[in-house]
């Protein structure tokens, strides 16, 4: 039970990745919060957890919007008694040439997954440094966080962006305990992967079959797609690793795609 009593706060984590994390979190003990955009696929996840017999809470949160940040994590710590781990997840993905991007793609993409991992770290820390006991915060980057791919500029940017801000928060944690790393994982196949395989194609002019072989996995040491289960490992590691050692650090896990 390597998290037992601990409080996670999870953003994107009614399906996916962070929902594998959840679970994960609970079965190591941890009461896990269920943070999503849709609030009643954060509140079933939440329940299925607790129906399983771990603790969990669901709530509604647009990770862009400062107010609802700070109020869904200010609930969080309420209902719990603190917030120890952070695990900044939730994100999108928009595919264009540079050319073709609209600002207003840029901005959404750019607010959600750099905006969001700010505003989700400053309410945490908070609490974080109220409770004394010190916590971890652990932001979902990319292989993208440390190479680069067509079509998603936006992306790329603000995945590169975590790393500096978790080497600040490193530095500015540690007086604390807080710990801050990233975690970069490949291609995951998730609703979000899935989505951007027609997208892909579409754009590049090739196969959806060709973007998963030639694009997605072409760079892998085995063909295969990184799976939520070997990010949540990592998750685990990051959270209930005893010393500040690894802070500001950052973790591929890729199957090889990029071997940074």
């Amino acid at each position: 039970m390597l998290l037992n009593g601990k409080t996670a706060f999870i953003t994107g984590a009614a399906s996916g990745i962070g929902r594998e994390i959840a679970n994960l979190y609970v079965r190591q003990g941890a009461n896990v919060v269920i943070a999503d955009l849709n609030l009643d696929a954060a509140r079933q996840a939440a329940d299925e957890i607790a129906a399983a017999g771990g603790q969990a809470l669901g709530v509604g949160v647009d990770v862009s919007d400062e107010a609802q940040v700070d109020a869904a994590v200010q609930a969080s710590a309420e209902h719990f008694g603190g917030i120890d781990i952070l695990v900044s997840n939730a994100g999108i993905q928009i595919v264009h040439p540079v050319q073709d991007f609209s600002y207003a793609d840029w901005r959404k993409m750019i607010s959600i997954h750099l905006d969001g991992a700010f505003l989700t770290t400053r309410a945490c820390m908070k609490y974080m440094i109220a409770g004394g006991k010190g916590g971890s915060i652990i932001y979902m980057g990319s292989v993208h966080s440390k190479e680069a791919s067509k079509l998603k500029a936006p992306y790329v940017a603000a995945k590169h962006g975590l790393i500096g801000l978790c080497k600040v928060v490193a530095k500015e944690g540690a007086e604390y305990n807080i710990r801050a790393n990233v975690i970069c994982p490949g291609f995951v196949r998730t609703p979000l992967v899935d989505k951007q395989i027609p997208e892909q194609a579409l754009a590049l002019g090739i196969s959806e079959a060709d973007v998963v072989k030639k694009v997605m996995l072409k760079e892998t040491v085995d063909g295969e797609f990184t799976t939520a289960d070997d990010v949540a490992q990592v998750a685990l590691m990051f959270a209930s690793f005893p010393t500040k050692a690894l802070t500001g650090q950052s973790m591929v896990v890729s199957h090889g795609w990029s071997m940074q």
